[in-house]
């Protein structure tokens, strides 16, 4: 395959926001909620003591600026109690008491501000992952996006094309709904286009302001869950053709999989007051279900190999620590311990999405690898789809 990744570049959300926040949040709003009692354990659970966001937690848990009158408005319900027999000051007080209570944030209030922070956080990645690969924007000739959370059309790639002032002739793939397998999915992609063109530059931003999934009404147990997982980050990397001085990683092997009749399992659903991320609690089972493909691929892949091969790096995002604990338990025997210390390091601090997997590659990157270090990145995504790259550091 011959695709040759430089260093990615990760922005990660400034709004630091701890869980205790988000608990003291919670109890205020749902303090009736059967699970409450059980919140800190299932907290300490996800390992997740804080997060980073686009946009910081008031923005995500306060009221919209409407009232409780939004619909239908003052006037069509003075003219409705009055017609039902109530006094002036009977309306009056009713009027009073509606216009008092906050309404929840509307779909474009929670959108649009979050919207304006992907753009931005993503053309702070795309320039610096850019500077990184020794490369100006008028070297672009592809450029893949996706981001997942804030539905728009133009999307982020006419957005950057724009910021970055790239060529008029670029190549632009958006993926807006490529979700947790953007990253690897991506990069599987632009291996493709390098190989038909070997000159080619292809530059990939992934920005995700996954916050936008809190949604401080619902009182279910999964929509505790959500508020405590997700990150906001932006990611991106250059992939090229041919080996430049900054290259740090070659791929040279794709893997896709996807499990019929799954699209059930995880899902966004766009409602009145926004984006809800739902989920099922078979979900897990299902990515268990992909990594076991991965598996059989790569022992078909190196069944004839003259010495037993295993990677020396697992860089995966199977959506939570619990499939990360399955990844090792069916993990052949011969194979080093460690494999999944990045990712578990990721997750420490927020589930990241479609820009998780380039956030693992950056700490691995990081932390320094050895020429020649076997190394496969691994996804999973709402449908239930998956995607992997092999490849070696160089």
């Amino acid at each position: 395959m011959g695709a040759y990744l430089c260093p990615p570049v990760v922005v990660q959300g400034e709004h630091v926001v701890k869980t205790g926040e988000i608990l003291a949040e919670v109890r205020g709003r749902h303090p009736q909620a059967p699970w409450l009692s059980r919140i800190d354990a299932i907290a300490a659970s996800t390992g997740i003591e804080s997060r980073g966001w686009m946009l910081p937690l008031a923005a995500a848990a306060g009221p919209g600026v409407g009232t409780g009158l939004r619909t239908p408005g003052a006037g069509p319900a003075r003219t409705a109690l009055a017609r039902d027999g109530f006094t002036d000051d009977e309306v009056n007080r009713a009027i009073a008491a509606l216009e008092a209570i906050p309404a929840p944030q509307t779909v474009q209030e929670r959108t649009a501000p979050a919207w304006a922070a992907v753009q931005t956080y993503a053309e702070r990645a795309a320039r610096d992952a850019l500077r990184t690969a020794g490369l100006d924007t008028a070297d672009v000739d592809c450029l893949i996006t996706s981001h997942s959370t804030t539905p728009a059309l133009p999307g982020l790639d006419l957005s950057l094309l724009n910021r970055l002032q790239l060529r008029g002739d670029v190549l632009l793939l958006p993926a807006t709904q490529w979700a947790c397998i953007a990253g690897t999915r991506s990069l599987a992609l632009a291996a493709d286009l390098v190989a038909a063109d070997p000159d080619r530059v292809v530059l990939v931003v992934i920005s995700e302001a996954l916050s936008t999934t809190y949604q401080p009404a619902d009182d279910t147990l999964e929509s505790l869950i959500v508020r405590l997982l997700f990150a906001d980050t932006a990611v991106a990397v250059v992939v090229t053709g041919r080996p430049r001085t900054e290259s740090v990683l070659r791929l040279d092997a794709v893997w896709h999989h996807t499990l019929p009749g799954t699209t059930d399992l995880h899902r966004l659903e766009t409602r009145d007051d926004g984006t809800h991320f739902v989920m099922d609690r078979r979900g897990p089972r299902a990515v268990q279900e992909t990594v076991a493909e991965m598996w059989r691929w790569l022992r078909g892949r190196h069944q004839d190999d003259s010495t037993p091969w295993h990677p020396d790096l697992l860089l995966a995002h199977p959506g939570g620590t619990r499939v990360l604990e399955y990844m090792e338990q069916t993990m052949p025997d011969s194979w080093p311990e460690g494999l999944l210390v990045h990712s578990r390091d990721s997750y420490t601090t927020g589930n990241r999405g479609g820009a998780a997997v380039l956030d693992i590659l950056r700490r691995a990157h990081d932390a320094g690898q050895k020429s020649g270090s076997r190394t496969v990145l691994y996804a999973a995504a709402p449908g239930l789809t998956a995607t992997a790259v092999e490849g070696e550091w160089l």
